[in-house]
């Protein structure tokens, strides 16, 4: 399968997210597409520059165990993600919500229906908070709006906290 294919497979979705959870097609072999500890996105060891086009794959992504794919109505596609396939590139503050925004372009208040989670990073193996996107896809912090997050922490104990909303979540332990 080209990209060129499973494109023109998933066609436009008008912005709205396809339901891949209730898709479940036959497995169709793996898919020289791996994404990268930073959040790029590679075909065949190439960059996609394509900004469009790496929005659709991730709109079209599923998780099942600890195995990636992209998946169509017809096709899944194994693929292979270093971490995360989505790493947190801006943060805001709307009211006293946190909005964060993924390197895909996709918007998420943290919150009770996106948690932020400390886990093992795959590749420095230190702690760092984690937020879920949507169905068991989570995302890293990039480093710079980590720093910027415990700038606005405060420190209880050995632990940095922040809140968006009611919602309270630990950056890390000093």
């Amino acid at each position: 399968m080209d990209l060129a294919t499973l494109q023109k497979q998933l066609g436009d979705q008008q912005g709205k997210l396809p339901p891949v959870d209730k898709w479940d097609p036959d497995f169709c072999g793996d898919m020289d597409l791996v994404i990268k500890h930073d959040g790029s996105w590679f075909y065949m060891g190439t960059p996609i520059g394509r900004k469009a086009l790496v929005k659709l794959f991730a709109s079209v992504l599923k998780k099942v165990d600890d195995k990636y794919y992209l998946v169509t109505p017809v096709e899944k596609l194994g693929i292979t993600v270093e971490d995360v396939p989505y790493v947190i590139t801006q943060w805001d503050r709307q009211d006293d919500l946190l909005v964060f925004t993924t390197q895909t372009e996709e918007q998420v208040i943290v919150g009770a229906e996106h948690p932020v989670e400390l886990k093992e990073d795959s590749k420095n193996k230190l702690s760092l908070p984690y937020i879920n996107i949507r169905r068991n896809l989570w995302a890293r912090l990039h480093q710079n709006v980590y720093y910027q997050l415990i700038a606005q922490a405060k420190q209880e104990g050995n632990a940095l906290y922040i809140s968006s909303g009611d919602y309270r979540f630990c950056l890390g332990h000093l």
